[in-house]
């Protein structure tokens, strides 16, 4: 989904160092420092170029036999969608049956969807979301039954599964840090969280010891709510705290469902000029959200949903195959900021990942046979 031709590399290569430039000078802008650890990563180096696959396609794989069971927690809100199409791209190109299922927020019904994967008895297993409490039983099954399995972003509470995470103490530090310095370090927040989520909790980790360090910092409501719906559940919650709150500055929503919900609420209430947002996660709707005008969403720090979606299905397809995989696989993020959106003109997050080619991670579980 993401892949480019070469012709594609040569005629955008402009483009490229244009909105790296502006992206780098929109963290400036706001106050960011240049050498922040937030800003985009550089295209990989000539002198050190992705080992090009050379294996032979597996038996298995080559006669489309392989079944991956993707167990998912939620399946509503942009960032899944792109997760899955990410997913669903890469199982075409290595000739994988992705058998999907979603819990659509019910986590009972996901531990029984992946209950019903190991009873099945898919070739690998791949979990996205939950909470552990609920998963961790029937990924013991599985472990049991010799099935190979990956969770992304909840704990699968075993050594024997691989552990797929963004680096989101770090996506919570690029946020925090655009925040600092567009307020000064002080000012009151509006904070977005609801505990029991793995990467929730990691960045609301992030948050805790932000508020630590600084002090002129103050969280005067929290709100927070995840279902079908969450962005209008939160712009709802968020226009009441606005309101009980009138001196909010700022409000730290680190996941795009609550960004956009408290987007939602800060436009509504006409305060776009006082109150700024700061966000976790993107997608091509995100991004619209972000540009359109007046947006109080300045800044979103993140990894590409696809391109997550492609690494949890590599990273089965390798234990199927008997390969070496890591078992912690963090995927690194990268700060976006709307100025630098606005001013390279990106529209979506294809566009996005041609200014920022690290976002893409071909590195990351890499097949060493060939894709279709």
């Amino acid at each position: 989904m993401h892949e480019l031709s070469d012709i594609v590399r040569y005629v955008n290569l402009a483009r490229l160092v244009g909105a790296v430039a502006l992206l780098a000078l929109a963290g400036c802008s706001q106050g960011t420092p240049a050498a922040a650890p937030s800003a985009p990563s550089a295209p990989p180096s000539s002198s050190s170029p992705v080992a090009v696959p050379t294996g032979a396609v597996p038996a298995e794989f080559a006669a489309g036999n392989v079944r991956i069971a993707l167990v998912r927690q939620l399946s509503s809100g942009d960032y899944f969608e792109q997760w899955l199409a990410g997913a669903q791209a890469e199982a075409e190109a290595l000739n994988v049956k992705l058998e999907v299922s979603s819990g659509d927020g019910n986590n009972d019904k996901q531990a029984l969807n992946l209950e019903q994967a190991v009873t099945a008895k898919a070739d690998a297993i791949i979990v996205d979301h939950g909470f552990a409490q609920t998963v961790q039983p029937a990924i013991k099954k599985a472990v049991a039954a010799k099935v190979p399995l990956v969770a992304f972003d909840v704990d699968p509470g075993t050594p024997e599964a691989v552990a797929l995470t963004q680096d989101d103490h770090q996506i919570a530090e690029q946020a925090l840090g655009a925040l600092k310095a567009d307020t000064g370090g002080s000012g009151e927040v509006v904070y977005v969280y609801v505990a029991g989520f793995a990467p929730l909790d990691r960045r609301n980790e992030t948050w805790e010891q932000f508020k630590r360090d600084n002090p002129g910092i103050k969280q005067v409501a929290q709100i927070g709510v995840v279902n079908s719906s969450t962005a209008a559940a939160v712009a709802d919650q968020a226009k009441a705290a606005l309101q009980a709150h009138p001196g909010v500055k700022a409000i730290f929503a680190p996941y795009d469902e609550f960004a956009k919900g408290a987007a939602l609420a800060v436009k509504e209430l006409g305060l776009a000029g006082q109150v700024k947002i700061y966000g976790a996660d993107v997608s091509t709707a995100d991004i619209g959200v972000m540009t359109e005008p007046n947006s109080p969403w300045v800044a979103t720090s993140a990894t590409d949903p696809a391109n997550v979606g492609r690494i949890a299905v590599r990273a089965a397809a390798l234990l199927v195959a008997g390969e070496q995989v890591d078992r912690a696989l963090t995927v690194p993020p990268s700060l976006i900021t709307q100025k630098g959106l606005r001013d390279a003109g990106i529209t979506g997050v294809e566009q996005l990942t041609r200014a920022f080619p690290a976002l893409t991670t071909p590195e990351v579980a890499r097949v060493p046979w060939p894709a279709s």
